[in-house]
């Protein structure tokens, strides 16, 4: 169950691109989307090397998409309908200026739920929490509070942390809690906003969250109660891996929460098959999970069926 990614090719030019981290859009080049075709091992060796190196490294402004270019396309790559942009440690400060206008709510009342959803995505490429970016719905993260406060964990794992905007926000709600603590892991640690790192209750592990697995058990001590919170990339084959290899972690009444599962099943972007459709195949093969559809008592939520929940006595 190594973790592989997948790769993008442009069919007109000699364009190739690998996603680094998932989002919801989807590259593309010369006018069209880019072909997809599943990393191979041998690429997968190729690749971690390359990536230790100045390869150009692409982001998506809207979705947080970002591609690693080990081939120079014709035309710049896009994704979300505008051209991904060269990555910069200040990229949030770059587009501060380009925010999505988004119009009046009480003049649009008979807006389609699709569209609204639509809007929120936009949003969140400038959402932020203490100034760093977060790339989170905050219906959700009201709900994650609830769930930390009512089961009260011990450890909490997120697999995918970006800029660690969400592992602060946790790290301060278990502050007010006086209990917990978190383990962050992520490919891209550089990534990381200065400062979350120092946080006493957060430990960073760098690598991918299947190749990393032995090295999150050993941080978990025997009894200690454990949610997972997946946000790594968003393919299907990524996700079931994920699911498959982390869920004996999760403790009986806790929850492994699956993000942007709305991939297709509330905007029409990202991976397809994707995390949505790795949920069910995994529900059907792991009895001792269910999909706990109160969590999603706001009506929106980016994790539609993502709130698993494994059953008391499992």
């Amino acid at each position: 169950m190594a973790e592989r990614l997948e790769h993008y090719r442009c069919g007109d030019c000699a364009g190739k691109v690998i996603v680094l981290r998932g989002g919801i859009g989807a590259p593309q080049c010369c006018g069209h989307p880019m072909a997809i075709h599943a990393e191979t091992p041998e690429e997968a060796e190729a690749r971690r090397t390359m990536e230790q190196s100045a390869i150009p490294v692409r982001r998506c402004v809207s979705c947080g998409v970002s591609v690693l270019v080990i081939q120079p396309s014709k035309s710049i790559v896009r994704c979300c309908e505008r051209a991904m942009e060269l990555f910069d440690e200040n990229a949030s400060e770059a587009v501060a200026e380009k925010r999505a206008i988004i119009p009046p709510m009480e003049y649009n009342l008979t807006v389609p739920v699709k569209i609204v959803l639509d809007y929120i995505q936009q949003r969140l490429a400038f959402t932020t929490y203490f100034g760093i970016p977060i790339l989170k719905n905050p219906l959700d993260f009201w709900v994650y509070q609830e769930i930390f406060f009512e089961q009260k964990p011990d450890v909490i794992v997120e697999i995918g942390n970006y800029a660690g905007g969400a592992l602060l926000a946790y790290a301060h709600l278990l502050d007010h809690m006086g209990h917990g603590r978190l383990i962050g892991v992520d490919v891209q640690p550089h990534l990381l906003h200065e400062g979350v790192a120092d946080h006493p209750r957060i430990t960073l592990l760098a690598g991918y969250a299947c190749d990393m697995y032995d090295e999150v058990r050993s941080l978990i001590k025997p009894g200690e109660k454990v949610m997972i919170i997946e946000d790594s990339l968003h393919t299907y084959e990524n996700t079931l891996n994920v699911l498959h290899m982390y869920c004996g972690l999760v403790s009986p009444g806790c929850y492994f929460i699956v993000e942007d599962s709305n991939c297709h099943h509330g905007l029409d972007q990202g991976p397809f098959p994707g995390p949505y459709e790795a949920i069910v195949d995994f529900l059907k093969e792991n009895p001792d999970f269910e999909t706990d559809r109160t969590r999603e008592s706001f009506f929106i939520t980016w994790n539609p069926l993502g709130y698993l929940r494994r059953k008391s006595g499992a």
